[in-house]
């Protein structure tokens, strides 16, 4: 492979990347802090779900081994 050939795809594939980022329909700050909240408020309700099935798990199995 020609090595002008490489650092000539390579610049290709840079100019492209950089149109497509312009195409990007990137958020707003108010959007990005909703959406945070949102991802964030979600994760502690799936968390807490999960500990407490957690927490009744380990209490039955103590009943059964103890």
């Amino acid at each position: 492979m020609d090595l002008g050939n490489i650092f000539r795809k390579i610049s290709t594939f840079f100019k492209e990347v950089r149109t497509e980022m312009k195409k990007v329909n990137w958020p707003t700050r108010q959007e990005l802090l909703r959406y945070t909240l949102i991802v964030i408020g979600a994760s502690v309700i799936v968390a807490a779900f999960l500990g407490a099935l957690d927490y009744l798990f380990i209490n039955v199995l103590q009943k059964f081994i103890f």
